[in-house]
């Protein structure tokens, strides 16, 4: 199954995270062009969710056009070279740049070992 995690305290709602998710998937190459993903069924029995809060998210990853439904097949995902406009890309950027900063900022990392390590994690396996 797919490393979906769901948090329930950060206040941001579960299909939102899971649409997220999905997407860095694809940017991130873990799911590429044509792979189907779970059923509405499977992952909500995967993730502990009501199937309707998939099916929400299914329907708005389609909607931006990151996967399309073959109707009694599954859901695929999509052939689209970006599933992102620059805006909403740079949005998602800065919105996971500051969580990380205020994160690294309450374990008193300092500028520089932040910067290292986004380094390392930038280019880790390239």
């Amino acid at each position: 199954m797919y490393p979906i995690k769901l948090n329930y305290e950060g206040g941001v709602p579960v299909y939102r995270q899971i649409v997220d998710q999905v997407k860095q998937l694809i940017a991130t190459e873990h799911l590429n062009p044509g792979d189907e993903l779970p059923t509405i069924r499977k992952l909500a029995q995967a993730l502990v969710v009501n199937p309707n809060t998939i099916a929400k998210a299914y329907k708005e990853l389609e909607y931006q056009g990151a996967i399309h439904t073959k109707r009694g097949i599954g859901c695929f995902v999509s052939n689209r070279e970006s599933i992102l406009s620059d805006e909403e890309r740079k949005r998602i950027l800065k919105e996971h740049i500051s969580q990380l900063v205020s994160q690294a900022k309450l374990l008193n990392f300092n500028y520089e070992e932040i910067k290292k390590e986004l380094h390392n994690q930038f280019y880790q396996g390239k």
